[in-house]
């Protein structure tokens, strides 16, 4: 018989109300589960988190006001098990950066998904074989500085050397220097491979490259 102390509380964070309720749904069926509260967005989660104390919070990558890392990195110390219908070689070395214990695919499997709110619950790192995959790869590929990141975020919106000078108020010469360091970390032929490259990679994403 389960005992509140073996209960695990959880907190389910998604902006879509089908799947969040879905979840919700599944954990019913968990006598060692408890559903404590459900967010739509990042704000609510991070309140909710401060007021319930859940032993694990369900957290999607992607929230309409912040993303899932931003949430984690505000949650340090909370037990994380993040979810995303993207695995990214980027997004995975930003999650496990950012403190997360869990990430898994969205289209896995109920049982793979309680499986991983268990382990999480109990502290474990969750990951399944693909993303290790990825995050081995992450670790062994050379990562653009904030700079460079900022740089290519401007190549991406067409900008020519002189205009993202001028608007980082650094020389031509500086910027022609650091679209060469990028285009050799991406190992990219050209601007525009290197602007595919990075969205390939989730180094950024279209409509959040501001």
């Amino acid at each position: 018989m389960t005992t509140a102390s073996d209960t695990l509380k959880v907190i389910l964070v998604d902006d879509h109300l089908i799947v969040r309720k879905g979840l919700a749904s599944l954990l019913e069926d968990e006598p060692d589960l408890e559903l404590v509260a459900e967010a739509a967005n990042g704000e609510e989660a991070i309140a909710l988190a401060t007021q319930h104390k859940p032993d694990v919070v369900v957290l999607d990558l992607r929230l309409p006001d912040m993303s899932g890392i931003e949430v984690a990195e505000a949650l340090q110390g909370q037990k994380i098990l993040l979810l995303s219908s993207f695995m990214q070689e980027e997004d995975v070395r930003r999650v496990f950066d950012a403190g997360v214990l869990g990430y898994l695919a969205k289209d896995k499997s109920s049982d793979e998904l309680l499986k991983a709110i268990r382990e999480v619950g109990a502290g474990k790192k969750y990951m399944q074989p693909e993303i290790s995959l990825l995050l081995a790869k992450s670790e062994w590929s050379q990562h653009l500085s904030e700079r460079e990141l900022e740089i290519l975020k401007h190549i991406a919106r067409g900008k020519a050397n002189k205009e993202i000078g001028e608007a980082l108020t650094l020389s031509e010469n500086t910027i022609k220097n650091h679209v060469k360091s990028i285009l050799s970390k991406l190992n990219a032929k050209d601007r525009t491979h290197a602007v595919t490259e990075a969205l390939k990679r989730g180094i950024f994403h279209l409509g959040n490259n501001s």
